[in-house]
């Protein structure tokens, strides 16, 4: 079997302005993405946001990624339904918990007006090599100042399919 990449696909999620979180549990959501039809057996998702004026250090950036078996749209994830918007997690738990979220590696952010890109990381991986049906991220910082506005689409992110 041959290896296919298809893509890159956007992940539909506006970071622009986004506030920080202390505790990360206010963030931005993306739409979901679906994979019910198994159409990839992995996806590989990169990244990158434009840090504020003058970030409170030490500060990070981190990416979330939760996957579930059926559509955020019919069961919620806490208060994650699937639909790019800004969220206020209930707690910490959530994001700590293995089953709902996995974390990606977090960006340690020290440079005000910069761009920083996040490295490549799979989507099975967090999930016992196997792909959710669906999928989606969740993006909180704490760099005291908001993310830049983002006026060219760098504040992205995106995924390149694998199929076999």
């Amino acid at each position: 079997m041959a290896l296919t990449y298809v893509g890159p696909t956007t992940i539909t999620m506006d970071l622009s302005a986004l506030a920080a979180s202390s505790t990360f549990i206010a963030g931005r959501e993306s739409s979901q993405i679906d994979n019910s039809s198994n159409l990839y057996q992995d996806a590989i998702v990169f990244g990158r946001f434009i840090v504020g004026t003058t970030p409170t250090l030490p500060c990070t950036f981190n990416v979330y990624l939760w996957g579930a078996d059926v559509s955020l749209g019919t069961t919620a994830i806490n208060v994650l339904d699937g639909t790019d918007s800004a969220e206020s997690l209930t707690n910490t738990t959530v994001l700590n918990s293995s089953l709902i979220l996995a974390r990606s590696p977090s960006i340690l952010v020290n440079t005000s007006d910069l761009t920083y890109d996040i490295s490549p990381f799979s989507v099975a991986q967090f999930f016992g090599g196997n792909m959710p049906k669906f999928w989606g991220l969740y993006c909180a910082h704490n760099m005291t100042a908001a993310l830049k506005t983002d006026s060219g689409n760098t504040n992205s992110f995106r995924f390149l399919g694998i199929t076999y």
